[in-house]
C-alpha cells in the first residue's frame, strides 16, 4: 500500500452545524467541525492536508464535492450509511459574545481501525468535538508525525439527555504526554485545570508535559507560552464581525501551517490571529481570505507585538 503523505493531518468529526445568529430568524445549516476550518486555512496557505474522520449517511454529497474541490485529501474519511453525522445547533447572543451549544446527533467514535494504515505528516492536529477520540488513537497518530497538537474542547464536553453541553467531562491526562502543542479557549483551559488565573492554568498544562501552549482570548488576542515564556499576541482587526464559529480552529490551522515551516512561534501565532480574524467575516466556513491577505494582517500583528 502506498504511503499517504501530507504536510498536515487532522483528526476529528465533521459536523453539520445549524447556526442561529441574532440577525436572522432561521438558522444557517452549514458544513462544520474543527477539521473543516483547520483544513481550509491550511489550504489557503498552500499546505497539503489530509482529514481523518467519520460521517453518516446524512452527510451531504455537496460537502464532499466542496472539500475535494478545495484540494483536501478525504481518502481517510469513512462514511457509514446507517449512522448519523454529528450535528450541533449553535445559538449566539445579540453581541455574538456568548454561545449556546446543543448536540442534535452524535456520530460513532473514531477507532484505531478507522485510521489509515500508512500516513506520514509533518504535524497532526487532534481536533475532537464530541468525545470521539481516545488516548489509543492519539498514541497511534503520534507515530505518524514529529509534531502533535491538541484542541481538547471535544474531550471536555459532556452532554445531557436533551443535548445540552457542559465542559466538565474528565480527560485522560495521559494524552498530554503525547502532544507538543496545546490550543484552547480561556474557558476550556480553566475547566481542564481548575485554575481561574490564566498564568496558573498555563503552568498546569506545562506541568502535564506540554511545551507550547496557546490560549485564545477573543477580541483580546491570545496568549502564547513556549517552554514557560509568555507572549501576548494581539488580535487582528476584522472588517466586519458576522459569525465567530470556527475562529479558534482557523487560528490553530494558521499556526501549525507556519510552524512546520520552521517559523518562530510568535510569528505562527500572528498568522493564526490573522486567519481567525478573516473567518469571522463570513457565515460558517465560507470566507477565509486569500494567502496574501492573511500574511498582511499577520505582519501588522507581528510588528505591533514586537513594538509593544
Amino acid at each position: 500500500m502506498a504511503i499517504q503523505i501530507s504536510d498536515l493531518a487532522v483528526v476529528g468529526h465533521f459536523t453539520i452545524d445549524s447556526i442561529r445568529l441574532p440577525s436572522r430568524s432561521s438558522p444557517f445549516v452549514v458544513l462544520g467541525g474543527s477539521v473543516t476550518y483547520f483544513s481550509f486555512v491550511a489550504k489557503r496557505l498552500d499546505a497539503s492536508i489530509s482529514i481523518i474522520s467519520k460521517v453518516g449517511g446524512d452527510f451531504p454529497e455537496a460537502y464532499i464535492w466542496w472539500l475535494r474541490e478545495e484540494g483536501i485529501d478525504l481518502s481517510s474519511v469513512n462514511r457509514f450509511a446507517d449512522e448519523r453525522t454529528t450535528h450541533f445547533e449553535l445559538g449566539y447572543s445579540k453581541d455574538l459574545s456568548n454561545r449556546t451549544l446543543k448536540l442534535k446527533s452524535k456520530g460513532s467514535i473514531i477507532t484505531i481501525c478507522d485510521l489509515p494504515c500508512s500516513l506520514q505528516a509533518k504535524a497532526v492536529h487532534i481536533a475532537p468535538i464530541a468525545g470521539e477520540i481516545s488516548y489509543e488513537v492519539v498514541e497511534k497518530m503520534k507515530g505518524c508525525a514529529e509534531v502533535l497538537s491538541l484542541d481538547p474542547q471535544g474531550l471536555l464536553r459532556r452532554f445531557d439527555k436533551t443535548g445540552k453541553v457542559t465542559s466538565d467531562a474528565p480527560i485522560d491526562k495521559r494524552i498530554f504526554s503525547l502532544i507538543n502543542i496545546y490550543k484552547s479557549s480561556l474557558d476550556e483551559i480553566t475547566a481542564l485545570t481548575g485554575h481561574s488565573d490564566l498564568n496558573s492554568a498555563i503552568e498546569a498544562v506545562h506541568d502535564f508535559g506540554v511545551k507550547t501552549i496557546i490560549v485564545t482570548l477573543g477580541s483580546k488576542g491570545s496568549m502564547l507560552s513556549v517552554e514557560r515564556t509568555l507572549y501576548k499576541v494581539p488580535a487582528c482587526i476584522s472588517r466586519v464581525f458576522v459569525d465567530p464559529t470556527g475562529a479558534g480552529d482557523a487560528f490553530i490551522g494558521g499556526f501549525l501551517t507556519e510552524y512546520i515551516r520552521q517559523k518562530d512561534a510568535y510569528w505562527c501565532a500572528c498568522v493564526g490571529s490573522a486567519a481567525a480574524s478573516l473567518v469571522v467575516e463570513g457565515i460558517g466556513p465560507t470566507y477565509f481570505g486569500e494567502k496574501e491577505e492573511i500574511y498582511q494582517r499577520a505582519r501588522s500583528a507581528y510588528e505591533k507585538g514586537i513594538k509593544s
